[in-house]
């Protein structure tokens, strides 16, 4: 799987696909920023339309940098995402 990094208030984040499916199969996907390990790991969540590719791979690398970090910003916490297993 694919995965991107990108820096937000120093603080490192990578993002990869969720690989969560919903009922827009193809029209919206879930990208997952993951930083730090194991106790100190945080995750946040977010949905987004696709304007080009329609591969979710294809789709992560076509974004650019200020477009992650729009949806950095449109985030949620783990814990508010069955993609995420709702987990803390």
């Amino acid at each position: 799987m694919p995965t991107r990094t990108i820096e937000i208030e120093g603080r490192k984040w990578n993002v990869h696909p969720s690989g969560y499916i919903t009922q827009y199969d193809a029209d919206e996907f879930s990208l997952l920023f993951v930083s730090g390990v194991a106790d100190e790991r945080e995750v946040r969540v977010t949905r987004y339309s696709p304007a080009g590719a329609r591969s979710r791979e294809q789709s992560l690398a076509e974004l650019g940098e200020a477009e992650l970090r729009r949806l950095f910003g449109q985030s949620q916490p783990s814990q508010t995402s069955p993609e995420a297993g709702y987990a803390q």
